[in-house]
C-alpha cells in the first residue's frame, strides 16, 4: 500500500445522537446508583454511611490522582504508537484524542471509543485502514500489561483468588495473537474465504494487520509494555488504600487482583463500561477476601466512581475540546 498519497478518510463512523448518547449516560449511572443502594439497604445505611465518612476530601483527591496517574500514562503510550505508526501530531493532540475517547466508554465494548480515529482522520488526511492499527495494539498492551500485573499480583498474594490465574494467561496469549501481523493476516484470510464478501473491506484489514509490526520492536514494546503497568497498578493501588481506609486487611497484592479481576470480568460482559459485571466480580473477591459487606459495598461503589466515572467525567471534558481541535484542520 502506498505510503505517500493519503486520501481523506470519509466518516468511518456513524455520528450518534448526542441526546442517545445522553440516555444511555444516564441509564447506565442510575443503574449503578439503584445497585449500590440496594446494597446498602440491605447491609444497613448507618453502616454504610459510616464508612463513607471515614474518607476525607484529601484521601478522595488522593484516588482520583492515581487514576489520572493511568490515564495519563496510558496517553503517553498512545503518543507512542501514533508516533511510531507515522502520525505527524503533537503529544498534546494525541492526549486529547485519547482522552476524549473516554466519553464513549458507555458504548457496549467501549466500540465508540473509535471515535479517536475520526478526530485523527481529520488532522492528517490518512484513510480508516491506515490507522485502524492504533486502537487495536492499544487494546492489546492494556490487556497484556493487566494480564502480567494479575499473575504476579497471585503469586505475590498467595490468597484463594487463584482462579485469576487462567484469566491472566488467556489475557497474554490475547495480547500475543493481536501483537503478531501475521496470524492476524492469516485470520483474516480464514474470515474471507468463510465469508466470501466485502472484498475491498478484508483487503483493507490485512493492510490493517500487517502494519501492527512496527509496534512490535524492542524499541517500541518495552516502553510501551512498562506505561501500561505503571497505570493500572496506579489503580490497584488506590483500591489497596481505600480498603486500608476503611479498615479492611487486605494485601497490595490482593487488592490489584481484584481490581484488575474484576475490570477484566466486566469487560467479558460486553456491557458498557463493564457495569455490572465488574461491580459483582469485585464484590465476590472481596467476599472471598473476608472484606466486610458494610466495608466491601462502599469501597466497591467508591473505587468505580473514581475509575470508571471519573473517567468518563474527563472524556465528556474532552469530547468538545477534540472535536474542536480536529475541525480547525479538517
Amino acid at each position: 500500500m502506498s505510503m505517500s498519497s493519503p486520501r481523506p478518510l470519509q466518516e468511518p463512523l456513524s455520528q450518534n445522537s448526542p441526546k442517545r448518547d445522553l440516555w444511555v449516560l444516564l441509564g447506565l449511572m442510575a443503574l449503578f446508583l439503584f445497585g449500590f443502594v440496594g446494597l446498602a439497604a440491605t447491609i444497613g445505611w448507618e453502616e454504610t454511611w459510616m464508612q463513607l465518612q471515614k474518607l476525607s476530601g484529601i484521601q478522595i483527591i488522593g484516588l482520583l490522582a492515581l487514576s489520572l496517574i493511568n490515564y495519563i500514562f496510558r496517553g503517553l503510550r498512545w503518543h507512542l504508537f501514533s508516533t511510531r505508526l507515522g502520525l505527524n501530531l503533537k503529544l498534546r493532540e494525541n492526549v486529547v484524542h485519547f482522552m476524549g475517547g473516554f466519553a464513549m466508554t458507555i458504548t457496549p465494548g467501549r466500540i465508540g471509543e473509535l471515535v479517536r480515529l475520526r478526530w485523527i482522520s481529520r488532522l492528517t488526511g490518512w484513510p480508516f485502514e491506515r490507522i485502524l492499527p492504533l486502537p487495536f495494539i492499544d487494546r492489546a498492551f492494556d490487556i497484556a500489561a493487566m494480564g502480567i500485573v494479575l499473575a504476579v499480583g497471585v503469586v505475590l498474594s498467595q490468597t484463594g483468588t487463584t482462579g485469576a490465574i487462567p484469566v491472566a494467561m488467556l489475557a497474554m496469549l490475547a495480547a500475543l495473537i493481536v501483537t503478531r501481523p501475521a496470524l492476524i493476516e492469516a485470520l483474516v484470510k480464514s474470515i474471507w474465504k468463510l465469508v466470501g464478501k466485502w472484498p475491498r473491506r478484508f483487503v483493507g484489514l490485512r493492510k490493517a494487520a500487517r502494519s501492527m509490526s512496527v509496534f512490535s520492536t524492542p524499541k517500541v514494546a518495552i516502553p510501551a509494555l512498562l506505561l501500561s503497568i505503571v497505570g493500572w497498578t496506579a489503580e490497584g493501588y488506590a483500591l489497596y488504600l481505600l480498603l486500608t481506609w476503611m479498615g479492611a486487611d487486605v494485601t497490595f497484592a490482593a487488592a490489584t487482583v481484584i481490581f484488575l479481576f474484576s475490570t477484566l470480568a466486566g469487560g467479558l460482559t460486553g456491557a458498557p463500561g463493564g457495569v455490572g459485571g465488574a461491580e459483582a466480580a469485585m464484590l465476590i473477591l472481596l467476599a472471598a477476601q473476608n472484606v466486610p459487606l458494610e466495608i466491601a459495598v462502599p469501597a466497591m461503589a467508591v473505587i468505580r466512581i473514581t475509575t470508571l466515572w471519573f473517567a468518563i467525567l474527563i472524556g465528556l471534558l474532552m469530547f468538545p475540546v477534540a472535536e474542536t481541535l480536529s475541525k480547525k484542520k479538517a
